[in-house]
């Protein structure tokens, strides 16, 4: 509508002038070099209007040619970004569906075209990640990482390659020279974190850990946690030498993660050495509160050296009082007890235990019977049932059972992966390792076994699960390549795993690069 009532006012406003120009007739009269020239005003209008068309014309076809040259190379330009595009879109449609021989042409078509754009560079390193060409996917990962623009999805490529070439040592200076940035990404800083902690380097990965909550990458009950786990490790590390650093670093985690178990026992440990007995009895008074577990009902009976049987059951019972009815509770007394030849005591504790007995609560009955009737018979019989009874729970993490705490995860590296369960109550969760082992060993083709006999509906297993299963090699991944659309945060697939580690042939370019 709008544009209907400006070309009427454009119209009204010719027609205005034309009839204005038609009343007011006049001549006009030019002399010029001897010449005179007479004519109207309409004709004089008309020609000067001739004359600025002209003009306009010539104008035009005069820049047109001047400019042909920029023109062309524009439009080739236009037409080769085309192409590229179409190259680059076509190919990373390839790299996602699998198809190894189209991207590797759509690669090369766009090397061709745009050689060293950024694009171009992904889809050469992800059409030789899908092709299975790990040295020429190191080659462009290498020279992304020396451009500005590219550095950090270089870096993440070259570490991602020597994470499955089982290379720690370049894996750890390639998340070190990533976390230097100013925009540290999320895998550099959790990477360096976890390879200090594999490393054994607590104090550097506190420090790492500190940089991680002021980047925001944890929330403080998680930031606490971990940082309560690595000042466990660290005095750990230091119980040997340094008892008095190890009991302040002990203190200090416990008043960050007051329930965690290995903390609590070895500050009250320690303390108890010092003669600080109020304060350590308060430590693994409130971890036990939290999680009751038999290494602080030992701590906290053997408090203070030189106390004889009866005085540690004595304590043991005061602190089983705080957490009646839970199976540690019992278990605690009942031991206290056997030390302290008080029979009925224990058998008082375990009685509650007798109708489905774990493997340390059937131990525990037999050696009460052996200790208080001699009758080996009995006791041979609760060592029988022990074999057969549920595990108790363990350190566990990720399939992986310990007979003691570890601040890592000795198959994934995870820091604070261990936790006190039942070993079997893993499976299908987080032993994926052991689900992998456990498929590769087994035979393509079932053999044909003889039907077994029929076992009583309450038999028992023929084998008992092993104790500590080994970490099992990385799996083969079925896929050769993630999803593109998840490149930025893994640029590739896992590979197969490498049966030795191969030489630490990146080493001394990333030093160059470092320097």
């Amino acid at each position: 509508m709008i544009r209907v009532v400006i070309f009427l006012v454009a119209i009204a406003v010719v027609a205005f002038g034309a009839a204005w120009f038609a009343d007011r007739p006049g001549d006009v009269v030019i002399a010029w070099q001897g010449m005179r020239i007479e004519t109207s005003v309409a004709v004089l209008a008309m020609a000067a209007g001739l004359v600025a068309a002209l003009a306009i014309v010539l104008w035009s076809l005069l820049r047109a040619i001047v400019r042909s040259p920029g023109t062309l190379r524009t439009h080739l330009r236009e037409r080769t970004a085309r192409r590229g595009y179409l190259a680059l879109s076509q190919g990373l449609i390839a790299v996602g569906s699998g198809d190894a021989r189209a991207a590797r042409k759509f690669a090369d078509e766009a090397a061709r075209i745009a050689p060293g754009e950024p694009m171009t560079l992904l889809l050469a390193a992800q059409s030789a990640q899908l092709a299975g060409d790990r040295a020429a996917a190191e080659r462009t990962f290498k020279a992304m990482a020396l451009r500005h623009d590219t550095k950090l999805f270089g870096l993440h490529g070259l570490f991602i390659e020597a994470r499955r070439g089982q290379d720690a040592a370049t894996a750890r200076l390639i998340a070190e020279e990533a976390a230097r940035e100013s925009s540290a990404p999320a895998w550099a800083a959790h990477a360096v974190l976890e390879l200090r902690c594999a490393a054994g380097d607590w104090t550097g990965a506190l420090e790492r850990l500190e940089r991680n909550q002021r980047a925001g990458l944890f929330d403080k009950a998680t930031y606490q946690r971990q940082r309560a786990v690595l000042l466990t490790a660290r005095a750990l590390a230091a119980e040997p030498t340094d008892r008095g650093g190890a009991r302040v670093l002990a203190l200090a985690a416990v008043r960050l993660a007051p329930g965690l178990v290995p903390a609590a026992a070895l500050a009250g440990r320690l303390l108890g050495e010092a003669g600080e007995l109020r304060q350590a009895a308060r430590v693994i008074e409130g971890a036990w509160m939290l999680n009751p577990h038999p290494e602080l009902a030992d701590t906290y009976a053997h408090l203070r050296p030189g106390d004889s049987a009866r005085d540690r059951l004595e304590r043991v019972q005061a602190l089983a009082q705080r957490t009646p009815g839970h199976v540690e509770s019992a278990l605690a007394v009942a031991r206290a007890a056997l030390d302290a030849r008080e029979f009925a005591v224990a058998r008082a504790a375990l009685d509650p235990l007798v109708a489905a007995p774990t493997q340390r609560i059937a131990l525990v009955f037999a050696r009460l019977e052996e200790l208080e009737h001699g009758d080996e018979g009995r006791a041979r019989e609760w060592m029988t049932r022990a074999l057969r009874a549920r595990r108790d729970p363990a350190w566990t993490a990720d399939g992986y059972v310990s007979d003691r705490w570890l601040p890592v995860s000795p198959v994934t590296g995870r820091l604070d992966a261990f936790a006190w369960t039942e070993p079997l109550t893993q499976i299908g969760s987080t032993g994926e390792a052991i689900e992998v082992a456990e498929q590769a060993a087994a035979p393509a083709v079932a053999p044909t076994a003889p039907i077994a006999e029929e076992q009583p509906p309450h038999a028992p297993p023929a084998t008992e699960p092993p104790r500590r299963p080994a970490p099992a090699p990385a799996a083969t991944s079925t896929e050769k390549i993630i999803p593109l659309l998840h490149a930025p945060d893994d640029p590739g697939p896992e590979g197969e795993a490498a049966s030795e580690p191969p030489p630490n042939r990146n080493l001394d370019w990333l030093r160059g690069l470092l320097k």
